[in-house]
């Protein structure tokens, strides 16, 4: 069946998917697991440390990080706290709620997250630590606390603070300097970081910042046109690097203005292949899982797209069904992998999961 204004091949939703995955609370508590075994796991560990004399060859992932060295490396550890405080705060009925706060009492102390944030001056070239993927997470980390009306959440933000003023420094200082956007599919990629920060800077009325990454968007990003997504993905992806731009961009534009926009942006061939679920050869490599987390980031690009498109867009429809193909897809093969998808996948699944 043909889209009549863009061509697009619309993808028949019962061919794929039977069951719409939900967030229930099943659902939650399977997935919780993953973070509640990984948060404390030091290793196997991947650091982003730059090691700069021979003084600092020792110093382990827990004593650098001693809030977010879990995980297999910072950013999974950070999102994987997203993840606890996410269901903390949407599912308190939940029987590991208590173990989920435990978690994050622990994480969270005074003490821990302000050698977090030192980490950024004491050592020499941090300048690029997680830039600008972890930096984005940690906002979102940072947006779910500052939206929780709850005691501890008041006082983990609190604690937080000093590393979210770091970041949102570093960033602010970088932004101006940023001459290009990275287009890759993997962290780096530079439209998903500036999507969430927009979203931080939102929450928290930081109209400067805002209007800094509006401004960059466009400038990146309001002249695409005939994007080239007819080749993703790479083999590594974790997300599409067109649907990461279209996500932001229906951020940054006004509905009318974004439907032109993307009209102009795909073409019927980059539609067609973008919707197609990529094959994952192997579970256990941990660069190949990352074709899982690229069908939650596409599910949840195109429910956020969807959401932003008029009623008669031939798109919304289309995204919000193929979305959940994704979701039916992912979902099964998180719990089927080892070590390299249990400490990242399920944050990105709750994040899909969630309207």
């Amino acid at each position: 069946m043909k889209n009549s204004l863009l061509g697009v091949l619309i993808i028949p939703f019962s061919m794929y998917a039977q069951d719409v995955p939900k967030l229930s609370d099943d659902m939650a508590m399977k997935l919780a697991e993953k973070p509640l075994h990984c948060i404390a796991q030091e290793y196997p560990n991947k650091t982003a440390h730059i090691i700069n004399n021979a003084g600092e060859v020792s110093l382990s992932p827990k004593v650098l990080h001693p809030s977010f060295y879990g995980c297999f490396d910072w950013h999974s550890s950070v999102h994987g706290h997203w993840m606890l405080v996410r269901l903390l705060k949407t599912k308190p009925g939940l029987s590991v709620a208590k173990d989920i706060e435990n978690i994050l009492d622990h994480s969270f102390t005074k003490e821990n997250l302000q050698t977090e944030a030192d980490y950024f001056t004491k050592y020499q070239l941090t300048t690029t630590f997680e830039r600008t993927y972890g930096w984005a997470w940690l906002l979102k980390l940072d947006q779910e606390l500052i939206a929780w009306d709850h005691p501890k959440a008041k006082l983990w933000h609190q604690n937080l603070k000093p590393l979210t003023d770091k970041i949102l420094s570093s960033w602010k200082s970088y932004l101006p300097k940023q001459t290009y956007p990275n287009r890759t599919g993997v962290h780096p990629n530079t439209a998903f970081a500036m999507a969430f920060a927009i979203d931080w800077a939102r929450a928290n009325k930081d109209k400067d910042f805002e209007n800094q990454l509006l401004e960059k968007a466009k400038y990146f990003y309001l002249k695409d046109e005939k994007t080239p997504a007819y080749l993703e993905p790479d083999g590594s992806d974790l997300f599409s690097p067109s649907l990461e731009i279209a996500d932001l961009m229906r951020r940054v534009l006004p509905q009318k203005e974004f439907v032109q926009w993307l009209n102009t942006f795909y073409e019927k061939r980059s539609l067609e292949n973008i919707e197609k679920i990529s094959v994952v050869s192997d579970l256990s490599d941990y660069q190949t899982v990352h074709l899982v987390g690229l069908s939650f980031s596409k599910a949840w690009c195109m429910k956020g797209i969807a959401k932003a498109l008029p009623d008669h867009h031939p798109l919304k429809k289309d995204f919000q069904k193929t979305a959940q193909v994704f979701l039916s897809n992912g979902i099964p093969l998180l719990f089927q992998g080892n070590y390299g998808g249990d400490h990242w996948l399920a944050s990105f699944a709750v994040y899909a999961l969630e309207d």
